[in-house]
């Protein structure tokens, strides 16, 4: 790989972060994710915050040609914070966290520059939606990639039940959202979910020569058919997304969900009554 320079510097307009740190490589911005108190990079109300702001304002990155994500620690992202769960106790916290939800989702999908996702650990619930809906994926051997809402009692209401099955086909994404099992990162290259499975020490090596790769093409046709065939995945979400957001805020006032909590609490198996 072609060394890069780094500019140590926080980049204008990233200021303020706690649980993402910025770099620029050349024309390459990389975003790691590091939670100061969650070696699993588990999301709760300070990543959840973090990331709908990230995406928002990578829509205005001027400067680089590409953004590498990745992250450091035990996972990509691990998920919803189980203690995290338990503060959305009202419609208005939910109601709040739903249109936050979108407009990431939306604001990731604008961002005009191509998105690289290295995933060093596992990617769960939002991890593994943010990682799908990126441009490209690159996977660590010992990675794993799963939409366990179903374990917790609630809906894949953060995109998955969207970008699983335009990748997937209907089946065989209900298999693991019903189920909630992970897929090894050999399965997931097998299946389509990823582009690229490496070593674990060569994943960031290979994903930012790829990303140095993209940075090098032809800025406006680069961005322009990534725009085109986005058009694809928003036509999938415009169907199903605002129907599952729905749901969730359902189910996570559900009785399931607090025997879930409950059950992972007391380390048991949780009881379902579907209510």
């Amino acid at each position: 790989m072609t060394p890069h320079t780094a500019d140590d510097s926080v980049p204008t307009g990233y200021d303020g972060y706690q649980a993402l740190h910025f770099e620029r490589l050349g024309d390459v911005l990389r975003v790691v994710i590091d939670h100061p108190t969650s070696n699993l990079n588990a999301v709760d109300g300070l990543l959840h915050d973090e990331f709908t702001r990230l995406f928002r304002e990578l829509k205005r990155e001027q400067r680089a040609r590409a953004v590498l994500l990745t992250a450091r620690g035990r996972a990509f992202s691990a998920g919803g914070d189980f203690d995290w769960f338990p503060s959305l106790d009202d419609l208005e916290k939910l109601e709040a966290l739903r249109r936050d939800a979108k407009q990431l989702i939306w604001d990731l999908l604008d961002v005009e520059v191509p998105l690289i996702a290295a995933l060093n650990g596992h990617a769960v619930g939002l991890g593994a939606s943010i990682a799908l809906l990126c441009d490209t994926i690159f996977m660590a051997e010992q990675a794993t990639i799963a939409d366990p809402h179903v374990r917790v009692g609630i809906v894949a209401g953060d995109g998955g039940v969207a970008i699983w099955p335009l990748v997937l086909g209907p089946a065989r994404a209900k298999q693991y959202l019903m189920t909630g099992d992970a897929v090894s990162a050999q399965e997931a290259e097998r299946l389509g979910l990823v582009n690229r499975v490496v070593p674990d020490e060569e994943l960031q090596e290979q994903a930012m020569a790829f990303a140095a790769k993209l940075a090098a093409g032809a800025p406006l046709a680069i961005q322009y058919t990534k725009q085109a065939v986005n058009k694809l995945v928003k036509d999938a979400l415009n169907v199903a997304f605002d129907t599952s957001t729905a749901l969730e805020i359902v189910t996570l006032q559900s009785e399931d969900h607090a025997e879930a909590l409950a059950a992972i609490r007391e380390r048991r198996k949780p009881h379902f009554r579907g209510r």
